[in-house]
């Protein structure tokens, strides 16, 4: 379900768009990288960003203005979605320790959800959308680490594309199509 459930800020924004399982998926490798960076549990960070958004499957994706007028009972629906498994209890507990924001691991991955829209907020402001950057400003001030926020200074002075054209080895690009280098390999 989350593969077709669409994250809904984006209709505000004008531009991009995005599933909640993109969204999970890419949150998740940047916890990894944030735990790893500081030396915390990196699989409690990792599984608390797999699940972070899972109750959604039930829900959907209650933007900001959606949530002015709006509630869903998030516990409820990720424990149904958990009903019968026998396995639910420990993603409960993960996402009420997510939740209440006290552990290092928790604040962690908080910050990598909010990396994750950061990154695809300045790829849209990259792409000419003028209003990504208010809403940067934004998704800045929710972070809760100073890694985080280092981490933001970094993204918001990078191009989007600089992963890309920056590669280590940047005679791929003239290379193009497998034609050899200059020692005759590929």
């Amino acid at each position: 379900m989350l593969r077709h459930t669409p994250r809904t800020g984006y209709q505000f924004l004008g531009t991009g768009r995005e599933s909640v399982a993109e969204h999970s998926y890419r949150t998740t490798v940047i916890g990894f990288v944030l735990a790893q960076l500081a030396g915390a549990d990196w699989s409690r960070v990792v599984l608390m960003c797999l699940f972070h958004d899972l109750h959604e499957a039930r829900t959907g994706d209650f933007n900001y203005v959606n949530k002015m007028y709006n509630s869903s009972r998030d516990e409820q629906a990720l424990a149904d979605a958990w009903s019968g498994t026998g396995m639910g209890g420990d993603v409960l507990e993960l996402q009420a320790e997510l939740e209440a924001a006290q552990s290092r691991e928790a604040l962690l991955a908080q910050d990598a959800d909010q990396l994750d829209l950061i990154l695809s907020l300045k790829q849209e402001q990259d792409l000419g959308n003028a209003y990504a950057r208010k809403w940067i400003a934004h998704a800045l001030e929710r972070l809760r680490t100073d890694l985080g926020r280092d981490l933001a200074r970094v993204i918001v002075h990078t191009d989007h594309t600089d992963w890309w054209f920056r590669a280590a080895d940047s005679s791929w690009w003239s290379r193009k199509n497998g034609q050899p280098n200059e020692s005759g390999g590929r």
